[in-house]
């Protein structure tokens, strides 16, 4: 308020000393009414590009973790982690274009840091340090990357990558162990090759100097029109019009082992080493595939370029097919849900001796896998639980606390889920409804004559039946019908 008189009394040229006594009368009348201090004003929001999670939200994601967790395990992956932040040189000329969007931090203790922008470049790093040349990986933590962020897609500027990564052993298949990893229905894996893209730079007239640019151009494809792709080419990245026009006839084509073998006749194509290399191994990938059976859902598709630099063979995206909720009306769409691809190169910049060891790995979005979930489960209107409890134990009379809470120590003891409402005297309607309302199973009720007797009154919510059971066989029978529900 004070800056603003200040402001306005300058606007209307008063005297300086007068604007001085003005303020300063402000000032006095301020010191009277007692100062603000302790009484910050915040603005609650949380920063641009990132979101809270509350119960509901939190356990959709804990059931995808659960189900991706178990998917690589199954496949016979160990676990690591890397610190969230690493040296800036370690991270900084690995991504291309999209180096400008690392988050630097301000300088501590005499390193400059920076907060990671994939699991990919640190699982390198953690290679060439440990000296490790095979490793079946998985790892699932947060990234950060200073980008604009689209959050009704699921793109954000924190959020978690889930990335599966194989060393030596799948030189021979390369990328066919991620394609069989993370194949849900309703996914269509797309799969070019970096050397193919390479080489068909090369003959269509691209300068070398321009291949990783022109690639980031082509990696936008689907996105946007071709026709806006070539404008960016040949407008802001100085590339000829007809070098262009021979990219478009080939970035457009996709399909199967058909067109493989149709590029390997083509007569530019074919003269090139690198394209030549890339389409020998993505045919022997196809007849991988074949094998698993799942040649349906992959795609060839000469489009995808994923525009990351240090990838050097094979690459491969995921994108959802279709809307599986009926009660949706429109499909979802939020780009891609997974990705990866070969880079053999990357290790070897990290080690002294710039060893080579091929790696292959997928990445799959779970931000965005997470908002298709979240829009389908608040269409089908699903109950979501929010907890594991598999019994509330409660009490039918007044004055039976220490009993409750004897009885739920031996739940807790025994490995059972329980809670308790933890008022003196809590009415028994009160303590189903809230099993009705949170969706616990099972209620162990203790009364006086429960406690004669030496049992347990054990009641079903969803179908209010009543049993007796005695007291030592309660832990069994818990377990017996929780696995039932």
């Amino acid at each position: 308020l004070i800056d603003e008189i200040r402001r306005r009394l300058k606007q209307d040229k008063a005297d300086p000393d007068e604007i001085a006594k003005e303020v300063a009368k402000l000032l006095d009348m301020k010191a009277q009414l007692g100062g603000d201090e302790g009484k910050q004003k915040f603005v609650l929001k949380t920063p641009k590009g990132t979101r809270d999670f509350g119960p509901k939200e939190m356990a959709i994601r804990e059931r995808a973790f659960k189900a991706i967790i178990s998917c690589f395990k199954r496949h016979g992956a160990e676990v690591i982690d890397t610190p969230v932040f690493e040296l800036k040189e370690t991270l900084t000329g690995k991504y291309g274009e999209d180096s400008k969007l690392i988050y630097d931090l301000k300088d501590q203790g005499g390193e400059l840091l920076s907060l990671r922008y994939d699991l990919t470049v640190p699982f390198a790093r953690y290679l060439a340090m440990n000296k490790i040349t095979n490793i079946k990986r998985y790892h699932i933590a947060k990234v950060y990357r200073r980008d604009n962020p689209a959050m009704t897609r699921g793109r954000y500027r924190e959020f978690y990558q889930c990335v599966s990564a194989v060393g030596r052993d799948t030189v021979s298949t390369p990328g066919t162990a991620c394609g069989r990893l993370c194949y849900p229905s309703l996914w269509l894996w797309k799969v070019n090759d970096r050397r193919i893209l390479d080489g068909m730079f090369a003959v269509c007239g691209v300068p070398d100097s321009k291949f990783r640019t022109i690639c980031s151009s082509v990696d936008k494809l689907d996105k946007v029109p071709w026709e806006e792709v070539r404008s960016e080419m040949v407008g802001e990245k100085g590339l000829s019009p007809e070098a262009a026009d021979r990219i478009g006839e080939y970035v457009q084509l996709h399909g199967g082992l058909e067109l493989i073998e149709r590029l390997l006749q083509d007569p530019k194509l074919s003269q090139n080493k690198l394209a030549k290399e890339g389409l020998g191994d993505m045919k022997l990938l196809f007849e991988y595939l074949t094998l698993f059976g799942i040649t349906g859902k992959i795609s060839f598709d000469l489009s995808l370029a994923r525009g990351l630099d240090y990838y050097t063979g094979v690459i491969f995206e995921a994108v959802l097919l279709q809307q599986e909720n009926q009660h949706v009306e429109e499909p979802v769409s939020v780009g891609s849900v997974a990705g990866g691809g070969r880079y053999d190169g990357l290790v070897g910049m990290f080690d002294p001796k710039g060893r080579k060891v091929p790696c292959v790995g997928v990445s799959i979005g779970v931000e965005r896998i997470f908002s298709i979930l979240e829009q389908r489960l608040e269409a089908s209107e699903e109950k979501i639980r929010t907890t594991e409890t598999q019994v509330l134990v409660a009490s039918a009379q007044k004055k039976l606390l220490e009993e409750r809470l004897k009885l739920i120590s031996e739940l807790w003891d025994a490995g059972i889920k329980a809670e308790m409402l933890y008022k003196k005297n809590p009415k028994l309607l009160n303590q189903l409804q809230y099993c009705e309302d949170t969706g616990i199973p099972l209620v162990a009720i203790v009364g006086e004559q429960e406690l004669k007797d030496g049992v347990v009154k054990l009641r079903i919510v969803a179908t209010r039946e009543e049993v007796n059971v005695r007291r030592e066989s309660l832990v069994e029978e818990i377990r017996i019908r929780t696995n039932q529900c």
